[in-house]
This record gives C-alpha cells, sequence and structure tokens, in this order.
C-alpha cells in the first residue's frame, strides 16, 4: 500500500512539473486582453509558425441590435466577406518579438473591423498592460496606439 502511494505521489508531482513547465514556456503576451474601451477582449497567442496572432474572443455586443443576430464584419471592403462573424475573427497577425527588446513585438498587421482596413502594427509588452499601435505601412506617423489591459483567460466578461 505504501508502495502504491508513494508511485502515485510521485506520478502526481511529475505531472505538476510538467503543468507548470508548460505554462512557464507561454510568452508574456499569450494572455487575453480588453481593448482600450473594454468592448472586446483579444486572445493573443503562439501560431505553429512561431508567430503570434490575436483572435476576438469576447464582445460587449455580441448581438446587432438591429438584425438581432451575430455582429459581423460589415465594413471589410471584399462583399464576400462582409458576413462573417466578428467573434473568432483574428485581427492580430504574424508579429514577431524583437530580437534587441523582447517587449517589443513587429512585423504583423492589426484589422480594424470598424473600418474594415489592415494597419500595420506594433505591440509594445508593459506587465499588465500593451500598447498596441496600428499605423499606415510605410509611414509609422500615420497611426493611433491603443492602451489594452489584462483581462484574464476567460471568455465571461470580467
Amino acid at each position: 500500500m505504501k508502495k502504491r502511494m508513494l508511485s502515485f505521489s510521485i506520478i502526481v508531482m511529475l505531472m505538476a512539473a510538467f503543468i507548470a513547465k508548460a505554462d512557464a514556456q507561454k510568452n508574456q503576451v499569450e494572455k487575453v486582453w480588453y481593448d482600450e474601451k473594454k468592448t472586446c477582449k483579444v486572445q493573443i497567442y503562439k501560431g505553429t509558425d512561431g508567430k503570434y496572432y490575436g483572435k476576438m474572443i469576447w464582445l460587449n455586443e455580441p448581438i446587432n441590435k438591429e438584425t438581432g443576430k451575430p455582429q459581423l464584419d460589415s465594413e471589410n471592403p471584399d462583399p464576400k466577406l462582409r458576413n462573417t462573424p466578428l467573434m473568432g475573427m483574428v485581427i492580430l497577425k504574424g508579429f514577431v518579438p524583437d530580437a534587441k527588446d523582447p517587449s517589443i513585438y513587429t512585423g504583423g498587421t492589426v484589422y480594424d473591423p470598424d473600418s474594415g482596413k489592415d494597419y500595420c502594427g506594433k505591440i509594445t509588452f508593459k506587465g499588465s498592460k500593451l500598447d498596441m499601435r496600428g499605423y499606415v505601412c510605410s509611414f509609422s506617423l500615420f497611426g493611433k496606439t491603443e492602451t489594452w489591459t489584462e483581462a484574464g483567460s476567460s471568455t465571461a466578461d470580467n
């Protein structure tokens, strides 16, 4: 009986160590973030290509009041995509950490569903906050920076 209990304890400790290691390997931005107005939550994750992406996982108003249906990407310049639901949409694509400053992520794009436009982007990690900058590609002076706050890992409103 003592051998079984010892074996069980060792298995539990190994599982706990494995889970802790897997969690420790997550990147600092791999979290759920509120946008500046707290109208949506974006989950940032690492893609299979090693780059970082962000998808909308919660909306303050998930249902369009006029249609009674889920909010759609109605401003998309491609008419074929205007019926795409905003929930689950990937709006951050292809970010990589800067080689000199690991708190900065560049090389990606930001999609703004309010305007239907894609912008070049820069993410600056600041602990429980992110500075999310979208700008006209090749003209970084023409853009906007929002401060996003950590929302936790649940998809429900906090």
